[in-house]
C-alpha cells in the first residue's frame, strides 16, 4: 500500500472540490454560491474528506458523477414528498 502524507491527501480533497464546484457550474448552470453550498453539504464531500473512504484517490469525475447520483436522489425524494 502507499503511503501518502495528510498534507497530500488534504491538497487532492481541495483539488477534487474544486473541480466539482465548477463541474456543476459550467455542467449544471448551478450559480458558484449554489455548487459550493451543494458540494460542502453534500455525503459525497462528507465521504471525500475521510481519508478511510479512499475517494480523495479517485478522479474528479468519479467523484463527480457520485455527486450527481446524491443530487438527483434527493431530488426524486423531495419530489415525491410534495
Amino acid at each position: 500500500m502507499i503511503n501518502i502524507a495528510p498534507q497530500d491527501i488534504q491538497f487532492m480533497i481541495e483539488d477534487i472540490t474544486s473541480d466539482l464546484v465548477y463541474m456543476l457550474v459550467e455542467k449544471e448552470h448551478y450559480s458558484i454560491e449554489q455548487a459550493i453550498d451543494v458540494v460542502y453539504k453534500s455525503r459525497t464531500y462528507e465521504a471525500l474528506t475521510r481519508p478511510e473512504t479512499g475517494l480523495y484517490s479517485q478522479s474528479s469525475g468519479y467523484v463527480y458523477e457520485y455527486l450527481l447520483q446524491e443530487i438527483r436522489a434527493s431530488h426524486l425524494s423531495r419530489h415525491k414528498e410534495a
